[in-house]
């Protein structure tokens, strides 16, 4: 037997010692803590101000906690539930506006609106964007303009036998909203047409200049 075979050769009676096994957890916890760390240490600050003397000052409406969107019972265009694409564990999760509206009148519009353009107004970074809408009824003539002029909004509905539990203070049956939905599927603010376009854009450039995920 040549010297490689010896060393390639495992003793059967060789175990993982105690020592190897915490070895092995405390470097799992190190590489979690390399990739996913500056995220959530940026979400703690952006939402406390920590570290920041002028502190914090989001336009849109906080959601404390901030809301699972599973509880949303939402699913995409392809049948398959929205929160398979959010998660530590998807490399490509993006940030989303979800636009939330049982009947998609004139303001509900608007919020279709808004978000196009604040997609397009993150120039280099709107492919870290997704937008998308859940809307119960949609007009005929936004359904005709649709392919022209949101071709790129996905639409979203709910699951079947679904029960959708809203965060605190959205109601798409009274008033439509737009959710903002980070990479870990968590809806973390939402909007309303008391907002515009600059005050999403604003708060969407400082949360991924924060963010190192998504």
């Amino acid at each position: 037997m040549t010297t490689a075979e010896r060393m390639n050769q495992k003793d059967p009676d060789d175990k993982v010692s105690p020592e190897q096994v915490r070895r092995g957890r405390r470097t799992a916890l190190l590489l979690f803590a390399i990739g996913f760390g500056p995220m959530i240490f940026a979400t703690i600050m952006y939402y406390t101000g920590w570290l920041n003397p002028s502190g914090h000052s989001n336009n849109g409406e906080l959601i404390q906690p901030p809301a699972p969107l599973g509880e949303m019972q939402l699913q995409g265009a392809n049948g398959n539930p929205l929160t398979d694409r959010f998660g530590p564990d998807i490399p490509d999760a993006e940030w989303m506006m979800v636009v939330v509206s049982d009947t998609c009148a004139a303001d509900c519009e608007k919020l279709l609106y808004l978000t196009r353009q604040v997609n397009i107004a993150l120039g280099k970074n709107a492919n870290r964007v997704n937008r998308s809408a859940w809307l119960g009824a949609v007009p005929d003539d936004l359904s005709a303009r649709w392919n022209d002029e949101y071709s790129s909004m996905e639409r979203l509905s709910i699951r079947d036998g679904g029960n959708p539990k809203w965060p605190a203070d959205v109601n798409p049956d009274q008033q439509p909203r737009v959710l903002l939905v980070d990479p870990f599927g968590n809806v973390i603010m939402h909007y309303g047409t008391e907002h515009t376009g600059k005050d999403i854009l604003k708060d969407l450039k400082h949360l991924l200049k924060l963010s190192q995920i998504g």
